[in-house]
């Protein structure tokens, strides 16, 4: 009889990440509004920087990210000695897990927040909690009545997604005033730059200044538009960037990334056209959808939650037929509603008048 060979404890109880659907057999035209991309695709510079990496694909990339760090730090005005680049913010959080917190530890995030913090937890024994929210908005009450001596890190994604709620920074000041020291708060900020013109937000920068306890992670998949180049960056306090440094592996960003990273960091026209575009769609999906009866929750980033009730899987299922996906998310405990990407004008109007047929 083969061998059996068991995972450590908590492996098991993972639900894989389930991504936005991309095509399906016999449908030839796809709108694709389930995994919150740009709809301005990226920065043509991005592109070019991207092409001119072609002939150095034989050459490791440069393992500590010296150049998109230094961009990264000039343009926000911080020490690029605090700054770490991952494959995407979701490497960063599941670096920032393995590195303090294992069997018996908690990991806390509010009820509807981001898959992968459960996910990390539990990939290294440790016990996600949740606290509920209020108005689908993180609760800084509830979230701290969770706050237990085994409490290690609290994550709060500031936009939420798939809520689109966010904080404002008083509200983040007064969740880390009342923190203990001992854990670390990681604010989530992928949405921060469709919401950083809104009244009171705040991507959580300034508490990494102020606090030993506070990181900010940021990603280049969402206003960037390099999702498929998989890369992010983290704000830290030196000793805890200094933690990650020692566990990320040494060539964890590839070259071409970092090269489009930084084209796409460069290119402000592009970043402007597409917050702009962002900001005009979604008050028109909004009005669409309110013309139809579906009821959509304020968001501060590049979607929409849209409740549907009884008829959501029914609605997603007749969309899907016709080759427009937008997101189920049951696995946040939201059955009720579907999220909807932002997409071109003529995405967003054919979604809207398949969703008047129905």
């Amino acid at each position: 009889m083969a061998t059996v060979l068991n995972p450590k404890p908590g492996i098991m109880d993972i639900h894989p990440y389930v991504a936005g659907e991309a095509k399906i057999e016999g449908v030839t035209e796809f709108i694709r509004l389930a995994s919150n991309e740009n709809a301005l695709g990226c920065s043509e510079q991005a592109k070019e920087a991207y092409k001119n990496q072609i002939d150095l694909l034989h050459r490791y990339p440069n393992s500590a990210a010296t150049d998109i760090r230094a961009t990264v730090a000039q343009q926000n005005g911080i020490d690029a000695d605090q700054i770490v680049c991952g494959a995407g913010s979701d490497e960063l959080i599941s670096l920032i897990i393995r590195a303090y917190a294992g069997v018996g530890d908690e990991v806390l995030y509010s009820e509807h927040g981001f898959l992968m913090y459960a996910i990390g937890a539990k990939a290294v024994g440790a016990t996600p909690v949740t606290a509920p929210e209020t108005n689908l908005t993180a609760d800084v009450d509830a979230l701290l009545s969770k706050v237990t001596d085994k409490t290690k890190l609290l994550f709060l994604a500031n936009p939420n997604n798939p809520t689109g709620s966010y904080l404002k920074k008083d509200e983040l000041v007064r969740l880390r005033e009342n923190l203990p020291e001992h854990i670390l708060l990681i604010i989530d900020a992928a949405y921060d730059e469709f919401a950083e013109h809104l009244d009171g937000y705040s991507g959580g920068m300034e508490l990494v200044n102020t606090y030993n306890n506070v990181v900010m992670l940021r990603t280049f998949s969402k206003i960037h538009g390099l999702a498929g180049l998989r890369l992010g960056w983290g704000y830290f306090p030196s000793h805890v960037a200094d933690v990650i440094n020692r566990v990320r592996g040494p060539f964890n960003v590839c070259a071409p990334a970092q090269a489009a990273g930084i084209a796409a960091l460069n290119d402000h026209d592009f970043i402007h056209r597409s917050v702009t575009h962002n900001t005009e769609w979604k008050s028109w999906m909004e009005d669409e959808l309110q013309k139809l009866s579906i009821e959509t929750v304020p968001s501060a980033g590049n979607f929409l939650l849209a409740k549907f009730g009884n008829d959501t899987t029914d609605i997603h299922q007749q969309l899907r037929a016709q080759g427009i996906f937008i997101r189920p998310i049951g696995a946040y405990g939201l059955g009720d509603y579907l999220r909807i990407t932002i997409g071109t004008e003529y995405e967003n109007k054919k979604l809207c008048s398949a969703l008047a047929q129905l």
